[in-house]
């Protein structure tokens, strides 16, 4: 979508329109709010913003739309969509990365009682496993610090990847 059909839409379009990228409402509603942008640097900037911080409801909200990584989405919604296409560096037919992923998440979720979240565009499930090894050794209050950070890193790559100038 270009910024200045984004920029035009009446607000709960607005809100909708984003709602892929992240369903989180506050942020959804504040980058609405925030139009029109100048630029798509200044809507980048502003959903960086707007993520920072989410509270613990927030991340709870939306961990609840995310698949474990490794398990593909379910669905034809544009937020099914972005998922595979972000898990993209995950090869089902790699059954031993499969498996180790899949018990892995049982072990973030077990430990954590949360899905394990991760910004997977860009990284290989080599590398999506090692970080959930690692993780795995993190306390609950530094997981929650990553997991915020992983969430906004998500919310602002979908938004440069919906809105173009």
């Amino acid at each position: 979508m270009k910024l200045e059909d984004f920029n035009g839409l009446d607000r709960r379009t607005a809100i909708e329109a984003l709602r892929p990228c992240l369903d989180i409402p506050r942020w959804s509603e504040e980058l609405a709010d925030g139009r029109p942008f100048a630029s798509v640097a200044e809507l980048v900037s502003a959903a960086d913003l707007a993520a920072s911080p989410f509270t613990a409801e927030e991340i709870d909200r939306a961990l609840a739309h995310h698949p474990p990584i490794g398990r593909r989405a379910a669905g034809s919604t544009a937020e099914a969509s972005l998922s595979r296409s972000e898990q993209s560096g995950v090869d089902p037919n790699d059954t031993e990365v499969a498996a180790a992923l899949a018990t892995g998440n049982l072990a973030y979720e077990a430990r954590f009682g949360r899905v394990f979240l991760v910004r997977a565009a860009g990284r290989s499930a080599s590398e999506m496993l090692a970080l959930l090894d690692e993780r795995l050794t993190h306390s609950a209050a530094a997981e929650d610090v990553i997991v915020a950070e992983q969430l906004r890193e998500i919310a602002v790559l979908r938004v440069k990847g919906l809105i173009t100038a």
